[in-house]
């Protein structure tokens, strides 16, 4: 007889945090036991190949305590990759997502999944007191505006990294099965029931950040070009106003030829023009190149990641029975090599 599928999942990805998650554990146990979902939940911990200690950390942890799943994977497929695995793993009617530098207070995880009990399918949150440098607040505002425009984001809703889903959204999401994964682009097509709460954002327990001005660039172009044509609209405009101009240009030149028959020749303007062209038309060259590389990515059946061991008998997917490998583009279960 098999055992009743948990009310609530806590999917946390986790890089360099062997430090953090022994306090996290401790204070995610202290809010589950006091609540409702005592004896009714599980915390998906998945190791996004991590080069410290966090692996034997989670071992170590699911041993003392039983709700720990933990899910270690083969490389490193960045936050988002990481977060599918644990959607594809996790077996709650309510999914929370958050991440595993304690800069999410575990004891508002109760916020978020009461907006979910009320109908929501989906809830944010909104940072008071934001914890972070100058630069990724910047960076997130301009994400912000460009999710807006791009992807019919709501104006006001931050699109932060502690969230809940009901479970059919996340059953939802894992039908995704491109290489390159956008949580919140795909959020935001699946429904429009989304609300936000207020939380106080807290200092990282210990540590520094793990994204850089590189990584953030690699997720603003997965945002971009993941789950919009907007790029290759765009493209096509600044194609047809270059050709516009173009013609206006020519048109221009031959009248100054006929009333000017000896015209001074305008080597810097014909330069400049040329450079301006020449780099319109690498811009769109680079992005249709962005578009073509993830066409060639999912008809080669990349991997969203990739399963090296697991602290659960594997076969639970959002409350259904499924394979290990589940499907060649979201997941592969390769022999253990140790």
């Amino acid at each position: 007889m098999s055992r009743a599928l948990p009310d609530l999942s806590i999917i946390i990805p986790v890089y360099r945090s062997q430090t953090v998650l022994p306090e996290l554990v401790r204070q995610i146990d202290s809010m589950a036991t006091t609540s409702k979902y005592n004896g009714k939940f599980e915390l998906v911990l998945v190791n996004d190949c991590s080069p410290d200690e966090s692996w034997r950390v989670i071992e170590n942890l699911s041993q003392e305590y039983p709700f720990i799943r933990g899910i270690s994977l083969r490389k490193n497929v960045g936050q988002h990759n990481a977060t599918m695995a644990g959607l594809n793993y996790a077996r709650g009617g309510i999914i929370v997502i958050m991440d595993d530098d304690l800069q999410h207070p575990p004891s508002d995880i109760l916020k978020l999944t009461e907006q979910i009990e009320r109908g929501y399918d989906v809830c944010y949150t909104a940072y008071r007191g934001r914890q972070h440098a100058a630069w990724k607040k910047l960076g997130s505002r301009f994400n912000d505006w460009v999710a807006t425009k791009i992807l019919n984001k709501p104006k006001g809703l931050y699109l932060s990294s502690f969230k809940a889903l009901h479970g059919d959204i996340a059953k939802a999401i894992t039908a995704y099965q491109g290489p390159y994964t956008y949580i919140d682009g795909l959020i935001l097509d699946l429904t429009n029931s989304i609300t936000t709460v207020e939380i106080d954002h807290q200092r990282r327990f210990d540590g520094e950040g793990n994204y850089n001005l590189r990584k953030s660039i690699s997720l603003w172009l997965k945002m971009v070009t993941a789950t919009s044509l907007f790029p290759l609209r765009v493209a096509s405009l600044l194609g047809f106003g270059l050709s516009a101009i173009s013609i206006l240009l020519l048109m221009y030149v031959v009248i100054d030829r006929i009333l000017t028959p000896n015209p001074e020749p305008g080597w810097a303007s014909t330069v400049g023009l040329m450079l301006l062209v020449s780099s319109v038309q690498f811009i769109c060259i680079g992005i249709v190149g962005e578009y073509i590389g993830r066409i060639y990515s999912r008809m080669n059946s990349v991997a969203q990641f990739t399963v090296r061991k697991s602290t659960f008998e594997p076969g639970n997917a959002v409350g259904a029975d499924v394979s290990l490998s589940a499907s060649p583009a979201r997941s592969l279960a390769l022999p253990d090599a140790d």
